[in-house]
C-alpha cells in the first residue's frame, strides 16, 4: 500500500461557497452539485471564477448528491429519493430521470462502467446508459471494511474517495476493492470549529496523474493538490476516524 501527502500548489474560488455534494472539471469547466432539501442545484463555471455561471435549481423535495460526466450527459444523484437525474452538461437543462436502488452519495465513470458509492463500504459499479447494478465492491483496508466512502473520482487506474469525516482519501483497486493508496489530505482543508457540517467533500481529477482538485461544503476554495510520496505507518487507520467508526 502507497501513501500520500497532498501538496497545495494553487487555489481558486468557490463561488457561493456551496453545500458540495459532487465535482467534476473538464477543460477548464467546473460542475459542481449542490445539496440540501430546498437549495439543491447544478452549477456550472470556469475554474477560478469568483461567481457563478449557470445554474439549475432542483425541485425543494430532491436532495442533490453526486455527479459524474458520461459521453454526452451529466449524471445526478439524490440522496434518499431513489431517482438520478440526466442532465445536459452545456444548457444544463433536465433530460430526464431515472429509478435508482439505493441512496445517492458519490459517483463516478470507472473504465467504461459507473461506480456509485452509498456511505456505506461497497461500491456499486452500473451501466453507464441507465445507472442498472452489475455487481458490489467490497472496500477493505487491512481486512477491515471503509466505510463512510462518498464523493468518487478516478484516475490512473484508481476510483478515490473521500472518506467522510475525516481528511484522508483512498485509493481503491476497482476489481479487488482493496485499498492501495492512501492520501493525507489535511493540507487542503479548511477550519471551521463547531460546525459539524463543513467537511471536505468534493474530489476531481486532473490530466496528470496525481493531481486533483479537492474542496468542501461551505469552503471558501477549491485547491489543486499534488500527490507526493509520505511515510505513514499510521494511515489505514485513519480511514476509520470519522463519522462511520
Amino acid at each position: 500500500m502507497k501513501t500520500w501527502r497532498a501538496d497545495v500548489i494553487g487555489r481558486y474560488a468557490h463561488p457561493e461557497r456551496g453545500f458540495t455534494q459532487g465535482l467534476i472539471v473538464s477543460d477548464g469547466t467546473i460542475w459542481e452539485s449542490i445539496g440540501r432539501y430546498g437549495n439543491s442545484a447544478l452549477y456550472r463555471y470556469p475554474l477560478g471564477a469568483a461567481r457563478l455561471g449557470q445554474h439549475t435549481a432542483l425541485p425543494e423535495e430532491l436532495f442533490a448528491e453526486g455527479i459524474c460526466r458520461a459521453d454526452k450527459v451529466i449524471w445526478q444523484l439524490t440522496y434518499r429519493e431513489r431517482v438520478a437525474l440526466r442532465w445536459d452538461p452545456h444548457s444544463l437543462e433536465l433530460v430526464n430521470q431515472v429509478p435508482y436502488d439505493r441512496e445517492g452519495w458519490g459517483i463516478c465513470v470507472a473504465d467504461g462502467y459507473i461506480v456509485t458509492s452509498d456511505g456505506s463500504s461497497e461500491l456499486v459499479r452500473r451501466d453507464p446508459q441507465t445507472l442498472g447494478a452489475r455487481d458490489v465492491v467490497h472496500v477493505r483496508c487491512a481486512g477491515r471494511g471503509v466505510r463512510g466512502l462518498n464523493d468518487l473520482a478516478w484516475s490512473a487506474g484508481v476510483i478515490w474517495a473521500n472518506v467522510v469525516g475525516t481528511n484522508y482519501l483512498a485509493g481503491i483497486d476497482p476489481e479487488s476493492g482493496e485499498v492501495t493508496d492512501i492520501v493525507n489530505a489535511s493540507p487542503a482543508a479548511e477550519l471551521y470549529p463547531g460546525n459539524p457540517h463543513t467537511v471536505m467533500n468534493g474530489i476531481a481529477a486532473l490530466p496528470l496523474g496525481g493531481d486533483f482538485l479537492l474542496t468542501g461544503k461551505g469552503w471558501r476554495w477549491i485547491r489543486h493538490v499534488r500527490l507526493r510520496p509520505d511515510r505513514d505507518r499510521a494511515a489505514c487507520e485513519q480511514l476509520f476516524t470519522g463519522w462511520f467508526r
